[in-house]
């Protein structure tokens, strides 16, 4: 396949985020020169920054730029493109684009409108696929879509069923019925729901598996012939959406699998695919994986999010495989070529607020970092925004190894060394599933999320080695926690005492040798400068970051702590008595007033020297001033009275 096979020499990529840039990655290294779109609200993106040239498609909606088939044509003929590379989501698999695209003169990475179409509706789809002899779910999916009959078959099906949208996705236009009084109601809301979301309300009807497993079978035609790249487990699963992937599928014997990618490549054929597809199977993982207990449910007509894991088990790049079949040469392998090699996993990182029920997150990603073992495809980096006008992944944590437990040990592994902050993240949530006994044993199924939720998201409060990390960098006494790092931080005053404010939590810092003793509420650690870093308790330091006025650690979870400004505390907790203290160990640097004179709220009466910064005392009210305590050149610390208001009448 590498030799004198054709190839693109630009290729312009109809998509953003993290999926543009995993294109552009290997467009670099093929010497292939690509073409960023962009809209008002990626402006600034990663993807826009990679790519070799960048073209403005419009407004932050989708409807206004990405979903915009004509400017995204009208950007790759501007630009010389030759071919138009869709990712995934947006117009990936929209026919009409497709026939727009080749009519343009252009070609398009991956199927033909005619395949896309075959595989577009579940129920056309299922009576295609049956015909090449690949098993489908026992079901009804015909065109008669009368209350009566729908009921009558899904009777004959065996309760419990599902109703399922024909055109649905996601989990939208879905009823799990377990008993026929309850079919109508169900049958009604369905439709509702896929008449809303996808404009067709026509449903089927499924037998509903009881212990359900989702494996998917990676594929890959030229047109002609096609072979199968094994499968994925995608059985953990959030509202039908997948969380983390993994290939191969526990529990799979050489049998299943022989049978499923059998299946899945008939499918494939069937349909004369070209490119990388995706096909969905539902397996009844009650009683092992067997030959006989697997039905086809759907196609997907292009490059799945969870590609990287068949690549890490193959050391196939599914992306360049697609450029080069687009660009005209056949399938690189025969079946017998291909052979997996270990184990990997995938985890989705999104912004997302997971206590309220996994709503999507927006927020500047003031810090963000991945371990350098492991793979992670995404499309933003440390100051980007998570906008709310897109799906809010923040990348996509790979890693491979030898076997399955090696491979979650890593995964463990990496997944506790990625640091984000700025916005809330399912971080917590992805560690608590990579550490969930019965995922470690095998036991996948997609009910498992949902079964044990409570413990999954269960909160993790802040360990005092993590509140400590917090107030040494709160109170400006370390630049960073970083234990591999190079001290970059300072002492100030070290025989002097600190209080910082985490949140609502009071933390005091007072002297040790060569450190601090940390206490608050009930706790106290020690926390000391050793060689290679900090020590609390005589273990490494959590790392820690401070943004603004928010300091986070990355402990057993992420905690983010707002810190509030001493100043504006001082200048609150002094205003009734008519006292101003100083809110830190400091210098008094200057005082600018003395007794007897009249002063007015906000007027500077001091100037205190701390934290590498001096600080203006204001007062907090109008009054006269009894008695100055300060001396220029002090050093004075936390809570000193400096200067003292009369009392009002």
């Amino acid at each position: 396949m590498h030799g004198d096979a054709p190839m693109f020499d630009r290729i312009l990529i109809a998509n953003r985020g993290e999926i543009a840039c995993r294109v552009v990655a290997t467009c670099r290294r093929m010497g292939v020169e690509t073409v960023a779109v962009y809209s008002d609200a990626d402006a600034g993106a990663r993807h826009v920054a990679m790519a070799d040239r960048a073209v403005h498609i419009g407004g932050p909606a989708p409807a206004d730029s990405y979903l915009r088939g004509d400017r995204i044509i009208a950007a790759a003929l501007e630009t010389g493109a030759q071919a138009i590379h869709p990712g995934y989501g947006f117009l990936s698999e929209n026919p009409d684009f497709v026939e727009a695209v080749v009519k343009a003169g252009l070609v398009f990475i991956g199927p033909s409108a005619d395949a896309i179409r075959a595989m577009g509706l579940k129920d056309a789809a299922k009576a295609r696929v049956a015909d090449a002899g690949v098993p489908v779910v026992p079901g009804y999916h015909g065109r008669d879509q009368a209350d009566v009959r729908l009921a009558q078959e899904a009777a004959g099906i065996g309760w419990p069923v599902l109703i399922k949208a024909v055109a649905g996705g996601g989990g939208k236009g879905m009823r799990l019925v377990e008993r026929e009084a309850d079919f109508p109601d169900a049958l009604r809301a369905a439709r509702a729901e896929a008449k809303g979301a996808f404009g067709n309300d026509a449903v089927l009807v499924e037998k509903f598996i009881a212990a359900p497993r989702h494996i998917e079978v990676q594929i890959f035609g030229d047109g002609t012939r096609a072979v199968h790249l094994f499968e994925r487990d995608c059985s953990l699963q959030r509202r039908h959406q997948k969380v983390i992937e993994e290939a191969p599928a526990p529990g799979m014997t050489d049998e299943m699998r022989a049978a499923m990618g059998d299946a899945a490549v008939r499918a494939a054929e069937a349909i004369g695919y070209a490119g990388a597809g995706t096909v969905e199977f539902i397996v009844d993982g009650s009683d092992g994986l067997r030959p006989d207990r697997f039905w086809f449910m759907e196609m997907n007509t292009r490059l799945q999010v969870e590609h990287p894991v068949t690549e890490a088990i193959t050391g196939v790049d599914l992306v360049e495989w697609q450029l080069r079949v687009a660009a005209g040469a056949p399938l690189p392998v025969a079946q017998a070529d291909l052979a997996i090699d270990g184990h990997a996993f995938e985890a989705r990182l999104y912004a997302e607020d997971v206590p309220a029920g996994f709503l999507p997150a927006t927020g500047t990603l003031t810090h963000l970092a991945f371990p350098d073992d492991a793979r992670a495809d995404t499309g933003v980096r440390a100051g980007d925004t998570i906008s709310p006008w897109y799906d809010p992944m923040i990348a996509k944590i790979v890693v491979h190894g030898p076997d399955r437990a090696q491979a979650l040990a890593r995964l463990r592994r990496a997944l506790a060394a990625t640091q984000v902050a700025g916005s809330v993240t399912n971080l917590a949530f992805l560690r608590a599933l990579a550490a969930h006994e019965g995922f470690a044993r095998g036991e996948v199924e997609t009910g498992l999320i949902a079964r044990d939720l409570d413990d999954l998201t269960r909160e993790v409060a802040p360990a005092p080695r993590d509140l400590a990390a917090a107030a040494l960098l709160a109170a400006g006494l370390t630049a960073g926690l970083d234990a591999t790092a190079p001290f970059e931080g300072f002492y100030l005053w070290s025989p002097l005492t600190h209080r910082v404010h985490l949140d609502e939590r009071a933390v005091a810092l007072t002297p040790a040798d060569n450190g601090w003793h940390v206490s608050g509420d009930g706790w106290q650690v020690l926390a000391r400068r050793a060689a290679g870093g900090w020590r609390i308790d005589g273990r490494d330091a959590p790392p820690a970051v401070r943004h603004g006025a928010t300091v986070t650690v990355f402990g057993e979870a992420t905690h983010a702590f707002a810190v509030p400004d001493p100043l504006d505390r001082a200048g609150a907790a002094g205003a009734g008595a008519g006292t101003i203290e100083a809110p830190m160990p400091g210098l008094v640097r200057k005082v600018h007033v003395g007794p007897g004179d009249d002063v007015t709220a906000g007027d500077p009466l001091a100037v205190l020297e701390a934290m590498k910064m001096e600080h203006v005392l204001r007062a907090a009210r109008d009054g006269r001033v009894a008695e100055v305590l300060a001396t220029e050149g002090a050093q004075v610390d936390a809570g000193t009275v400096l200067i003292v208001l009369e009392d009002e009448e």
